[in-house]
């Protein structure tokens, strides 16, 4: 059987963990690479012996024989290549966030419709084993109604700098690089309940604090310490229809002990904790449980769950599941990204 041709756009450093993925996988050809830098493209064609190499998107997807494509280009791409790709009869993978704007996010849902081809948002934690395991939990009622959930994913010097702090090219700092992850996993282990209120604070006091030194910290390809205006911390609290609320904080700097990543659910029969490491709480006989899956990751297994997430994707292109982050979650995840710098601007409670 011949094998799905695959092409990836945008050949930086988080195209490493699809083109990874993609080469584990027996189904696939990674075909084609595109990126606007054409030694890096052609670099990274020979290392996964890709056949074609492009700086141009249009021109990639123009070849007929291409069956999905994965989008790992700046945030303010996404909206253009995904659409192009899927009126050119692509199955797409995007990156997240979906775009910048709930009106691309809009229009990307219309791509996706009238070509009738798959679009996967690149949500991986979704498709990590533990979020898998919860979600089973949760599912079964192991946690009763989900009432509360509070994430955090704080840096005290994480800002990457290059594109990742131009906000023309990334839309925002902390909050859309990665705050959406964290976001998204409280949202979809919820239930994916509908937004009905946002409020929020975003900072920028600490600048990208470039000047510190004795410690190291990843930095962007592009990276220019005299660019940064994005915020370098945003917190808010998601209200939801339901009654359940989301509270949630995010940082590319700030004056932290230690980096902080951490996301907790709480019902009205138990309790889960997804990072920094999973563990599931409940009532047996009157006594409250501390209960630790045993599993190989306790925490977040980057590179497990991009394989998953890719292995997944290819496995809906093939018709053999449903993703598990269609489009319409990447329009409702940009509604409350939106939100929180909407609200943060104008010092307000936004309602949805």
């Amino acid at each position: 059987m011949s094998k799905l041709k695959v092409a990836v756009i945008g050949a930086g450093s988080i195209s490493d963990c699809h083109l990874q993925a993609y080469a584990s996988n027996p189904e696939v050809e990674i075909y084609a690479i595109c990126d606007l830098n054409g030694t890096r493209a052609a670099d990274v064609a020979k290392q996964y012996g890709a056949s074609h190499v492009f700086t141009d998107y249009r021109d990639l997807l123009a070849l007929p024989e291409i069956h999905s494509v994965s989008i790992c280009t700046w945030n303010d791409s996404h909206a253009e290549i995904s659409i192009a790709a899927l009126d050119a009869g692509k199955n797409v993978l995007c990156e997240k966030p979906l775009c910048q704007t709930v009106e691309d996010a809009l229009e990307v849902e219309k791509a996706v419709r009238r070509s009738g081809k798959l679009l996967q948002v690149g949500f991986v934690r979704r498709y990590s084993d533990n979020a898998q395991i919860l979600k089973k939990f949760i599912d079964e009622g192991e946690l009763g109604e989900i009432y509360y959930a509070k994430a955090s994913s704080l840096r005290r010097l994480g800002n990457p700098g290059g594109w990742f702090s131009d906000k023309s090219r990334s839309g925002g700092g902390p909050l859309i690089d990665i705050g959406v992850h964290v976001i998204d996993i409280c949202w979809y282990l919820m239930g994916r309940p509908k937004v009905k209120s946002v409020s929020a604070n975003v900072s920028n006091r600490l600048g990208n604090r470039a000047n510190i030194r004795n410690l190291s910290f990843y930095k962007a390809a592009d990276y220019d310490a005299e660019q940064n205006n994005v915020e370098d911390m945003a917190n808010a609290l998601i209200r939801f229809e339901n009654g359940a609320s989301l509270l949630v904080d995010v940082s590319f700097t700030l004056h932290a002990k230690a980096d902080e990543t951490s996301v907790k659910l709480y019902g009205d029969k138990g309790g889960a904790e997804l990072e920094p490491e999973i563990s599931i709480i409940g009532e047996k006989f009157n006594t409250i449980l501390n209960m630790t899956p045993q599993v190989d990751f306790k925490s977040f297994d980057f590179m497990g769950s991009f394989r998953n997430e890719i292995n997944h994707f290819i496995d809906s292109t093939q018709g053999r599941k449903e993703t598990l982050s269609p489009v319409e979650d990447g329009v409702e995840v940009m509604k409350m990204l939106c939100a929180i710098y909407e609200s943060a601007h104008e010092g307000r409670e936004i309602s949805l």
